[in-house]
């Protein structure tokens, strides 16, 4: 607490208290986030400096977010309805790279595996993956009525892609609205069924779309994916905050490409450092959900079609989503 009180001092120098959102510390490394405040180069440089100079920091972070006006809404009145499904979840990520949608569909077969009913709406609209992990790249979706879609049905779960109505070597030129109303569309338009679960692959970031979506689709949670990187952990934190501003519960962190073992020597390398989600999601007051290996045999099988809770159902990897989606079930 005397630590905070210092770091808040020194952002009081550059700042008014009404922009203090808060300040967090993981070790050596502070994170200090600031709200409705100008972002000045000059002036964080500064407050940085001022931090850094306090004993035991050795890093300092900085982050600006948006007013917490939108999360205070009432319930918007137009939400939109998706027939059939009893909990939705996000999985979500601060930035992109850090293998978002691959814990996604594994962890949406995970569920399955735990005799749910399971659905994955691929959301990530400039970058749609789920056609490729699950097998149907290239296939249009069908529609028996021509007013509704019939989802795929893949490996046990039911799915539906924006990726299935664009060429994936052309890039998409879609304005926030735009993208929103094809999303509402194939959400609401389709003939899910009876469903326990739906887990829906957002976007990276905190943009425009996430945050419609999270305030027009009823969620029941947000389970947040991160490497162990700093870079990345700082993203993580902006998307924390984002859900919390619009009232959508967070579920947990997973810390995806966790560490790598050689399968020749044994030996355990923590290629982009060691439990900083686990640390951060603590420093938050979050659940840590758990860790994901690097391992290429995730790699490969997503890229096939293959994903490796549905490929090697008996392996370490395909164990480590499965507890993970345990731990959901029951957060749920």
């Amino acid at each position: 607490m005397e630590d905070e009180d210092k770091i808040k001092a020194c952002v009081l120098k550059y700042y008014k208290p009404e922009q203090l959102d808060g300040i967090k510390l993981i070790g050596g490394r502070a994170i200090v986030t600031l709200v409705n405040a100008a972002e000045d180069q000059k002036l964080t440089n500064a407050l940085k400096t001022d931090i850094a100079a306090l004993d035991g920091i050795t890093k300092v972070s900085v982050i600006y977010t948006a007013a917490k006006s939108f999360g205070g809404l009432k319930e918007p009145e137009d939400m939109w309805q998706i027939r059939g499904v009893k909990k939705i979840i996000a999985v979500a990520s601060g930035k992109g790279g850090v293998g978002k949608s691959t814990t996604a569909v594994n962890l949406a077969l995970a569920l399955a595996d735990q005799n749910k009913k399971v659905a994955l709406f691929d959301a990530d609209i400039y970058g749609p993956s789920v056609p490729t992990m699950l097998g149907y790249e290239g296939i249009a979706p069908y529609s028996m009525d021509g007013h509704t879609f019939e989802p795929f049905d893949y490996m046990s779960i039911k799915s539906m892609s924006v990726g299935t109505l664009i060429d994936k070597s052309q890039p998409l030129i879609w304005r926030g609205a735009k993208a929103c109303g094809a999303l509402q569309q194939l959400l609401c338009d389709t003939n899910w069924g009876d469903i326990d679960i739906m887990v829906i692959d957002m976007p990276p970031g905190t943009g425009d779309i996430q945050i419609t979506l999270s305030q027009k689709v009823r969620m029941d949670g947000a389970v947040i994916v991160s490497t162990p990187q700093d870079i990345a952990l700082i993203d993580a934190v902006k998307g924390i905050n984002m859900f919390k501003r619009v009232n959508v519960p967070i579920l947990g962190v997973i810390e995806n490409m966790s560490y790598y073992i050689c399968e020749h020597c044994g030996h355990r390398a923590d290629i982009f450092g060691h439990a900083g989600a686990q640390k951060t999601a603590e420093a938050m007051g979050e659940t840590f959900l758990g860790e994901i290996p690097l391992h290429y045999a995730i790699r490969e099988n997503a890229d096939n079609g293959t994903p490796i809770v549905f490929a090697e159902p008996e392996s370490p990897y395909t164990e480590a989503y499965e507890t993970i989606a345990k731990k959901i079930i029951a957060k749920l």
